[in-house]
């Protein structure tokens, strides 16, 4: 068997624990204790890990990694062996964030060398002590570092919008993809359903809304009434007696009382009529269109700030309750990291 096959296997073999994990079947499988485990001391270890958001995150990555999504993924590729090294600088904000990044550096036939955040090094060192087991000889090809990224050909690495330009000022002599932060956007129009919305309420409020595809801004018609979405919201009202989430409402909504900002609340989440798309934890922004095309006008200002759109309404768009199943042909800021990765 080739080696491009026996990677496509391992990553087979890897969405295959996840679904037995979330399916609670073959639990006698050693790895299955070792990755409640991992997901235990990774809820410990991150208040905005909770044992609800892992759980979906390994559902999620389960239903990705099937044999025919694996294989039409990577399929579409040449089968390359490098002697090349990939520096990989990830991101924390949610749950094996970059775990797309290592099956892409993997896959192209790197040597990776991977910066973890802290926020997020329980899970994935676990993911890739799964691969190692199940793929011998990626042993010494993939390697974790608490400091600088030692010599790479190629790096990716993601942060904030800040943190963004230090990386393209540090990383300037070698190809790199640097990203920053975007953010979903859901587009309505009046006529959603009750299913519609309670799908985009799924969006809005996984992962506390801080994943880059999370839906942190709507676009609306003028005159829109939010009651129909207030009500599909109220599913979450449990958030509110999460610590960190609460500090992060009472604090903002303080902020936002204090500023005499015009809001409309529920108790436990805010929606603030305000044109930036990235909105902080407990609070959606929001903006009013005359018609549709002035709604496609303004995301396509600020693409470079989106990540994706939901709605029902507009075409070649997402449908609401999608934005954390991605492909695994759907790029971060929709750049092709293989095309990236098998670039000559």
């Amino acid at each position: 068997m080739n080696t491009h096959q026996n990677t496509i296997n391992a990553f087979i073999a890897l969405g295959q624990l996840f679904r037995d994990y979330s399916n609670h079947t073959n639990v006698s499988n050693i790895y299955i204790e070792k990755l409640d485990n991992a997901i235990v001391n990774a809820s410990c270890r991150n208040k905005w890990f909770t044992k609800e958001n892992l759980d979906f995150c390994i559902h999620t990555w389960g239903n990705t990694l099937t044999e025919s999504n694996v294989s039409a993924w990577l399929n579409a590729y040449p089968a390359q062996h490098t002697t090349q090294r990939l520096g990989l600088v990830l991101a924390g904000n949610i749950p094996l964030v970059g775990l797309h990044d290592v099956l892409s550096g993997l896959a192209s036939g790197y040597s990776i060398e991977i910066k973890s955040s802290s926020n997020d090094n329980i899970l994935l060192p676990f993911v890739i002590g799964f691969l190692i087991d199940t793929k011998p000889e990626w042993r010494n090809k993939i390697h974790f570092t608490d400091g600088k990224l030692g010599k790479f050909d190629r790096v990716i690495a993601t942060g904030s919008t800040n943190t963004a330009r230090y990386f393209k000022y540090y990383f300037k002599d070698v190809p790199h993809i640097v990203r920053k932060t975007r953010n979903g956007v859901a587009v309505l129009d009046g006529t959603e359903t009750p299913e519609e919305l309670i799908a985009l309420c799924v969006d809005i409020m996984q992962y506390f809304g801080l994943g880059c595809r999370s839906v942190s801004h709507l676009m609306v018609p003028e005159g829109y009434d939010f009651n129909e979405l207030f009500l599909a919201l109220y599913d979450y009202r449990e958030l509110i007696y999460h610590n960190a989430y609460a500090n992060n409402y009472d604090y903002n909504k303080a902020v936002y009382l204090m500023q005499e900002e015009e809001l409309l609340d529920n108790g436990f989440i805010m929606l603030k009529k305000d044109m930036a798309l990235n909105s902080p934890i407990a609070c959606v922004h929001y903006s009013t269109y005359a018609n549709l095309k002035e709604a496609e006008n303004s995301i396509r200002i600020q693409q470079e700030n989106v990540q994706c759109v939901v709605s029902k309404c507009l075409k070649n768009v997402l449908d609401f309750g999608q934005t954390q199943h991605p492909k695994l042909s759907d790029y971060a800021d929709h750049v092709d990291t293989m095309a990236f990765l098998l670039k000559k």
